[in-house]
């Protein structure tokens, strides 16, 4: 039992670089991201609730044992263990906000900006770029009525090489650029998971200036949590 400290912390070492891989391992391309998201689902609090009771069951021990090195072993993987658990904890105390059930955010939603280049065949994808009319309009009124059209004095030449030098600024992936027509299709991800979303941006002109109009989809799940919107309202103020 002396050297439970140093198992306890090398548990916790493994078990924050498994935790690691759950929710990176999909940017280093072991995996698609909706597998790195079922991986963490199933395993994540329960490898942090196994590091965290190891650590502190070994700092206990080597307290009454009075083992000073051991138990500040033991301490520091149940700190390890106590970090990991931090989300389990939050999400407790604090409930997250339920997103609405759309994967689909667009600007104008009477006419979306189409996808011409990105289509159902993408990496990936689980959900269609066909825009899903009423239904899904309506849902978005409702939960991100801020989401609008931006409105710019440019014209749409300028407007559209501002657009794409903010979307290169965000990270994005251009799938396809078209000077001519002011619209360009790129692909986005989340820093969590690696999710890739696909997005379309189109400029019109205007007789003051151009419109900017955007869309933004998830390539899984029923419900974005709201990244979409937050991606749109990010690209906007950048601009």
């Amino acid at each position: 039992m002396k050297h439970l400290g140093k198992i306890a912390l090398l548990v916790a070492v493994i078990g924050a670089g498994g935790a690691a891989l759950m929710i990176f391992g999909a940017r280093l391309g072991l995996w698609e991201p909706i597998t790195g998201f079922g991986l963490y689902r199933s395993y994540f609090n329960p490898l942090a609730m196994i590091v965290a009771g190891l650590g502190l069951f070994a700092l206990v021990l080597h307290l009454i044992r009075k083992e000073k090195a051991a138990a500040v072993l033991g301490g520091l993987a149940a700190l390890v263990g106590v970090a990991l658990l931090v989300p389990m904890i939050s999400s407790t105390l604090n409930p997250p906000v339920r997103a609405a059930p759309i994967n689909d955010i667009t600007t104008d939603t009477a006419n979306p900006p189409a996808f011409l280049v990105l289509d159902d065949t993408r990496p990936g994808a689980r959900t269609s770029l066909v825009y899903a009319g009423a239904k899904v309009a309506e849902a978005q009124a409702a939960a991100y009525p801020d989401i609008a059209p931006l409105e710019t004095e440019l014209n749409a030449a300028a407007a559209y090489a501002r657009a794409l030098a903010v979307a290169n600024a965000m990270g994005w992936e251009i799938i396809a650029e078209d000077a001519e027509n002011h619209r360009f299709e790129a692909t986005a991800r989340t820093s969590v998971f690696y999710f890739a979303d696909d997005v379309v941006v189109v400029v019109t002109e205007q007789d003051s200036g151009s419109r900017v109009d955007m869309r933004s989809v998830s390539r899984v799940g029923r419900s974005d949590q709201g990244v979409n919107a937050a991606r749109i309202r990010a690209f906007q103020q950048q601009f």
